[in-house]
């Protein structure tokens, strides 16, 4: 399945002014300052360490819709942290601004995109409650450790994304479904793919299908409903991942009046550790 033109994320390479070749080696916090200061790009591999989260928010009342609907999806939404209306705290990263501190926006108003800007501060509502949805880019320290090659990284370019068939389960007025992220894994590491992933439980954990496309809805790898495509090696395996631009297909299924989201692959760099969130 493919997006609409509307709707499709726009390639979202590293061009000049956009990305830095030493941002691998910034700390959440000098990331976020330089976000603030309008820099952008995908996160990738970024502050190596550290987790990543997606950010969607809504208005304080579609927030139980939402709450409820990442709670029966948790495979795609894995909530990490919940802000008050209005406040652009969030405990996971002292001192950061939720309305600055990412790369980029979307803003969506009754399901339709219509704004990508760099900073919602001018858009901001004293109603709106924030979601932070863990990121499959915090395993990806995790795969590498364990010798699994990290294709876009390499390529540098973002994470390659699909609406796929597999419709979540619906919570109030939200319905839409799973989007999921995609890893070419040669056969060799495919199993340490799934090891590594399964004990990060908070960040999507192990995949929800590898191989055949097709199986998911997917016509075509080349051209994915959000973030770039990604060269495959001859013998790798297309490993699909629960990705939480999920929500961001329900805001488009549903079309609530408002809602704030990350631009896909360019995410909240938060102070807490990886290893707080694995499971042994």
């Amino acid at each position: 399945m493919t997006g609409s033109p509307s709707t499709r994320h726009r390639p979202t390479r590293r061009l000049p002014g956009t990305a830095d070749e030493h941002a691998h080696a910034w700390s959440p916090a000098e990331a976020r300052s330089r976000f603030r200061a309008g820099l952008s790009g995908p996160t990738a591999g970024w502050a190596p360490g550290h987790t990543q989260a997606n950010l969607i928010s809504v208005p304080a009342d579609w927030a139980y819709d939402m709450l409820l609907f990442c709670q029966r999806n948790p495979k795609a939404c894995p909530v990490l942290d919940v802000t008050d209306a209005g406040s652009p705290a969030t405990v996971l990263a002292e001192g950061a601004d939720l309305r600055t501190d990412l790369p980029r926006y979307r803003v969506w108003e009754h399901g339709e995109l219509v704004e990508e800007p760099t900073d919602v501060v001018a858009h901001w509502r004293k109603d709106l409650v924030s979601f932070l949805i863990g990121c499959s880019f915090t395993f990806e320290g995790a795969l590498v450790g364990a010798g699994v090659p990290m294709r876009h990284i390499e390529q540098g370019r973002n994470v390659s994304m699909y609406v796929t068939n597999r419709q979540c389960r619906p919570a109030g007025r939200l319905r839409g479904p799973m989007v999921v992220s995609m890893r070419p894994v040669p056969p060799e590491h495919l199993p340490a793919a799934i090891r590594e992933t399964s004990l990060l439980p908070a960040v999507h954990g192990s995949p929800v299908y590898c191989g055949d496309p097709g199986a998911l809805g997917i016509e075509d790898l080349g051209r994915p409903d959000f973030g770039d495509p990604v060269d495959m090696e001859p013998d790798d395996i297309p490993v699909f991942w629960a990705c939480g631009v999920t929500p961001q297909a329900a805001v488009m299924a549903s079309r609530p009046p408002f809602a704030i989201t990350h631009a896909p692959g360019q995410m909240f760099l938060t102070d807490a550790r990886d290893e707080q969130y694995r499971v042994a």
